[in-house]
């Protein structure tokens, strides 16, 4: 016999944020810059409370609309590239990939502690910062997981799931 598992899952027209962002793949292919209208839903996994619910879905939009309004608007830069460098002082930050060089305004830019901003990692990373914002909740102790989804564009979705484990 399985354990019943429930799930609660948000996901709203006011969850997209528009960013600019470029990855590299295949060693030495780098994409020319470009944006999306970045979708998100968030679900979390977990057994019933006394109230009869896995975690309340107001506390999880508000955390999720948090990040998505930082992210909104913004240059994803990867800090954590292996061959771009990325370097920011209080004005500007400056991304550099082989003969290729960009500068942007300090306050346009979100620095990302990624290996690439593709959706995928972005959703890691998101699920990360989400986990760490609702282990602060009282609700969050009997969370499992945390799945993070992301649409970078129509039908085309990166998702992450980490456990979400007491640290």
């Amino acid at each position: 016999m399985t354990a019943e598992q429930y799930r609660v899952r948000v996901t709203k027209d006011h969850l997209v944020f528009s960013a600019a962002h470029f990855i590299t793949f295949n060693g030495n292919i780098c994409e020319r810059l470009h944006g999306h209208n970045w979708r998100v839903a968030v679900e979390v996994a977990g057994p019933l409370d006394e109230n009869s619910y896995v975690f309340d879905f107001i506390a999880l939009r508000d955390a999720t609309q948090k990040l998505v309004s930082e992210l909104d608007h913004r240059m994803l830069l990867p800090t954590l590239h292996p061959a771009i460098q990325v370097t920011a002082d209080e004005r500007e930050v400056t991304a550099t990939f082989e003969a290729r060089r960009w500068v942007f305004p300090r306050e346009d830019c979100i620095l990302l502690p990624v290996a690439n901003t593709t959706a995928e990692l972005i959703a890691r990373w998101m699920g990360l910062q989400l986990r760490d914002i609702l282990r602060q909740h009282p609700g969050s102790r009997q969370l499992m997981t945390i799945r993070v989804e992301i649409e970078e564009n129509f039908g085309q979705w990166a998702m992450c799931e980490l456990p979400f484990t007491a640290r």
